[in-house]
């Protein structure tokens, strides 16, 4: 018979046994409940100790019980999804180990929220263009290219991949600033993340007091206004401050 665990969603602070009116990962209906250690808590539902599946009902359960519990405390720490504990006195254990460190990062994310903001170029044979005409290096070697000599000339055409791939990262660079630059003030802090193409040059994560939330807001509008012919802008939010929260809680770890 498989043992039962203890599946983690966050951490809060709270001295008293909560009960969510929500199902926990798994699809069994498992109640959503808080195991405290003092005035710390972790919110969790009971899953077997297997390897948790790693589909899109689970991973949006996990996100909508921590967006519940968003809504009644100021300050959640969010785990990673597929974090699992053995016990709930492991878990007690755990809490009371790392109670200071547990601590510390509530109070740093309280009353914040997290926003999320790509940027991506509507354009981009137009942004290719741009840096052709902005490095000359570049434009002369597919000018050469483009001789009839030259079209077959494959360490050339690399060359220039080379040149363009740098230069297109600078101008991400620099895309991004500017548009940091214009939110300057609002955040608290921020993430950048990699970008996955050519056309995102900006995917950045944004710690926001709940207060300014829609000052954010009005921002992101205007530079929508603003840049509506050339960029498009995906933001998400608000959200639990998964980038900014940096919580490692491997099960092995834990009897150290």
């Amino acid at each position: 018979m498989i043992k039962e665990g203890k599946y983690i969603y966050c951490i809060i602070c709270a001295e008293h046994d909560r009960y969510f009116k929500t199902g926990g990962v798994g699809n069994r209906g498992d109640e959503v409940q808080t195991i405290g250690h003092e005035d710390l808590s972790m919110v969790v539902s009971s899953h077997p100790l297997t390897k948790i599946n790693v589909n899109r009902e689970n991973m949006l359960t996990h996100e909508k019980i921590i967006e519940v519990v968003m809504k009644e405390y100021d300050s959640v720490l969010p785990l990673r999804f597929g974090t699992i504990a053995s016990s709930a006195e492991e878990i007690r254990n755990l809490l009371d180990r790392r109670y200071s460190e547990f601590k510390n990062i509530l109070w740093d994310v309280k009353h914040k929220i997290e926003l999320g903001v790509k940027g991506l170029w509507t354009n981009i044979d137009a942004i290719f263009n741009e840096i052709v005409e902005e490095n000359i290096e570049i434009k002369r070697a597919k000018e050469m290219i483009q001789q009839e000599e030259c079209k077959e000339n494959v360490q050339l055409k690399m060359e220039v991949g080379k040149l363009v791939y740098k230069a297109l990262q600078k101008k991400k660079r620099k895309e991004t600033q500017n548009i940091i630059e214009q939110l300057q003030g609002v955040f608290a802090d921020i993430k950048l993340n990699k970008t996955v193409s050519d056309e995102t040059f900006m995917n950045a994560a944004f710690l926001v007091d709940k207060g300014r939330e829609k000052e954010f807001d009005n921002i992101m509008d205007d530079l929508g206004d603003k840049y509506r012919n050339k960029i498009m802008f995906k933001y998400a939010g608000p959200l639990p401050a998964f980038n900014f929260t940096n919580i490692v809680m491997h099960p092995e770890a834990w009897e150290r």
